[in-house]
């Protein structure tokens, strides 16, 4: 009996614990799993709080909807409401932020001022688009949630649309090649331009009257049929937010600017000329933003000098030149082309680092010795001259042979270049491989064959001096005059990962027969993920594993906020190198050459600087989306004549309605419906990322090889469909 008494007090005192829970945050909606974390793993177990939990339903304290339990409000205690009310006034707030739009035509609001991003319903967007800046009415929680309301679109992100233009006796309306574009655009008979039911158009929206469900736009360009290579490509780049061509007032301003290279200039810079000086860049680049110089000192060290292209010299701050970089942010490359962030003739010609012509530079030079470990260094602006242009291959060619132009300089660049990464990964960055895909194209831009692009020595020799110059840079100026001048600088960032997804994926990888990663502290985790990915090398299993373990990771951005660049495990970092195709890097040379200047002569504020850095960062993930929209659809295009065939793939992806495959040879992927899997009835179990048969208990798991055939393909939705062999 004295027993059964204390066990009745501890079970009242757990129930009193748990109802606590719910009424410091009312807005909770959560498992049985999620209240005993939140009362203590340690303290309780799990069985105690599932029958206090039951209990405190039974009594009608709690409500229940599946496995979930919540509080009502009106069943609160008058002291929990006005806690609860307080609470949802100081969450109703005004915030700014941008529109990050989804499949399902809700959004989240991507904002500074907010911890997690905002939750936006459809019927609360008030005809925001994906990529715009919004104000937003902060309502409160829900479902565990923060939700609000758009109230003003701040700025468009987007007016220019591509889509099938469709015209009938009364109307003509656009359907849109953005998927998330969840209205009709209305196009008047007037504003047709000459364009024909069926065309592919490009179409800016002028109008959306108040009392309208559909904006009004007009035809700019007919793009011409669908299908064809040069309009889909033009339609993706569009699709994804970038302008097709440039103002006439930029393209007369890139004009103006004058290429000769005065002798006043020169003085008043760091020559140099006559220094063993290369670049190494891809066949078909034109825009060479980076050259390597190196040379033996008296002592025996080497200087190695890593010149970028001085864009800032010839583009100036809320100049036409510098407003259209800015907006557009960065170069977008796609499978055929490049849309440049300048005019051709500042990024492929004056700004471009071309052989055998005086260019100027913004440069970091160092004092190494052969084994990578740094004297001195030294940023500035100097004049140089490139004395050899090599691709990657031919560069590959003559570090394998030891012979050819500048054998010398690429064998002692090679070299320390491999001491300067072994020694970084030493210190902690993630070695984190990628496959890149790359297509032959025909005449007509078809692709007739898909590899992937081998990474060489030459490939990681010009990473490698980049990655320093970047981080050198970054630490310059966080670091300037011992960390105490609080430059506001363009920080490239990277948090910490989720260690939850690391838990996740740590179980999927032990599922292939490899130990459990060690996540106790950072340097355990970086140690035993660079151990995992050195052993699934070459293995079935490595792009599936190796894609799993990036998107564990947060993902890099730009920012005032100098938190450190995780993957690379640098405590400063910038982007530095690449001004011909980055706007961060302009913004990072100009406050470099601020800096030289004085500490008075910085003229950055951190709050306009921030929204710089949030826009830059929007503007490179849109390009990365179009890059990938355009290998997708040259993958579809490729596959088109496959249809019928057998290939041997991997399984990519395991989703609700299907597998994914990736076929082994040619990185092509496509889905496998279930109602295209006769022999059983498949449920999907997310949590191990694999389905499972509800008759025969047939398993298919991620990362799992499989024989499929090809059974059609879908250009305008860029999609191919395949079927279990």
């Amino acid at each position: 009996l004295k027993n059964l008494k204390i066990n009745n007090n501890l079970n009242k005192a757990l129930e009193k614990k748990i109802y606590k829970v719910f009424t410091n945050d009312p807005s909770l909606k959560i498992t049985i799993t999620a209240i005993h974390k939140k009362v203590g793993v340690k303290e309780h177990s799990k069985a105690d709080v599932t029958e206090a939990v039951v209990n405190l339903w039974e009594k009608g304290k709690l409500n229940k909807e599946r496995a979930r339990y919540f509080v009502e409000v009106e069943k609160l205690p008058k002291k929990a409401k006005k806690a609860k009310a307080q609470k949802e006034k100081q969450q109703s707030k005004m915030i700014e932020g941008v529109v990050d739009m989804t499949n399902s035509g809700s959004a989240y609001i991507i904002s500074e001022q907010t911890e997690k991003d905002v939750f936006i319903p459809p019927g609360r967007l008030n005809r925001a688009f994906d990529g715009d800046r919004v104000r937003v009415k902060v309502k409160g929680k829900r479902r565990g949630r923060v939700e609000g309301e758009i109230v003003e679109i701040i700025e468009r992100c987007q007016e220019q649309f591509t889509g099938i233009l469709k015209i009938s006796r009364r109307t003509a309306f656009l359907i849109p090649d953005k998927h998330d574009l969840k209205v009709d655009i209305f196009v008047p008979y007037e504003k047709i331009n000459g364009a024909k039911d069926g065309d592919k158009v490009l179409v800016t929206i002028y109008e959306w009257p108040k009392n309208k469900k559909s904006p009004v736009a007009r035809v700019d360009e007919v793009l011409g049929q669908p299908g064809d290579n040069n309009v889909e490509m033009q339609s993706i780049l569009v699709e994804s937010g970038f302008p097709l061509r440039f103002p006439k007032n930029v393209l007369k301003a890139a004009e103006d600017v004058v290429e000769e290279i005065s002798e006043e200039e020169i003085a008043i810079r760091r020559d140099m000329r006559g220094i063993p000086t290369y670049t190494i860049d891809p066949t078909d680049a034109k825009d060479f933003d980076d050259a390597i110089s190196i040379q033996q000192l008296d002592n025996g060290n080497w200087e190695v000098g890593i010149h970028i292209a001085d864009v800032s010299h010839y583009v100036q701050p809320n100049s036409a030149l510098d407003k259209e970089a800015y907006k557009r942010a960065t170069s977008v490359y796609l499978v055929d082309r490049v849309l440049p962030m300048f005019p051709e003739r500042l990024s492929n010609k004056v700004c471009s680092l071309r052989p055998n012509e005086e260019k100027l530079c913004f440069s970091a030079i160092f004092e190494m010795d052969e084994e990578g470990d740094l004297y001195t260094e030294w940023f500035g602006r100097t004049v140089i001259l490139s004395d050899k242009r090599f691709t990657y291959s031919e560069a590959q060619e003559v570090l394998d042979t030891g012979e050819g132009p500048m054998a010398e300089e690429l064998q002692i660049s090679n070299h320390i270049s491999k001491k300067l990464r072994a020694e970084r990964f030493k210190e902690g960055s993630i070695n984190f491989g990628s496959e890149e895909v790359r297509f032959i194209l025909d005449d007509n831009g078809k692709p007739v064959d898909v590899y992937v692009k081998k990474i060489m020595d030459s490939n990681l020799l010009i990473e490698d001096f980049m990655l320093l110059a970047n981080r050198r840079v970054a630490h310059y100026v966080n670091k300037y005059n011992g960390g105490t001048a609080n430059i506001p600088f363009v920080n490239r960032v990277h948090g910490a990962p989720d260690i939850e997804k690391l838990q996740n994926f740590s179980q999927f990888a032990a599922s292939f027969g490899y130990e459990p990663l060690s996540l106790d502290t950072p340097q355990q985790i970086t140690e035993s993920l660079n151990d995992l990915l050195r052993q699934i090398k070459d293995k079935p299993e490595q792009n599936i594993l190796q894609s799993l373990a990036i998107r564990s990771m947060a993902k890099a951005a730009y920012s005032t906020k100098n938190e450190g660049h995780y993957g690379l495990s640098f405590e400063d970092y910038t982007h530095f190198t690449s001004p011909i195709r980055r706007y961060p890097d302009v913004m990072v040379h100009r406050i470099l050459a601020d800096v030289f200047q004085g500490l008075d002569h910085v003229n950055f504020k951190v709050g306009e600087l921030e929204k710089r850095c949030e826009h830059t960062s929007i503007m490179e993930r849109k390009a990365l989306t179009a890059e990938r929209t355009s290998i997708k659809y040259k993958q579809v295009e490729y596959m088109e004549d496959k249809v019928g065939q057998e290939f041997e793939g991997v399984i990519s992806g395991v989703v609700k309605f299907g597998l994914f495959v990736e076929i082994k040879a040619n990185k092509c992927e496509g889905l496998v419906h279930f109602e295209r899997m006769y022999d059983d009835s498949y449920v999907f179990d997310e949590a191990r990322h694999q389905i499972v048969g509800k008759n025969y208990g047939k398993k298919y798991q991620l990362g799992d090889e499989v024989k499929i055939r090809v059974v059609g393909t879908d250009l305008a939705k860029r999609t191919i469909d395949y079927e279990l062999v």
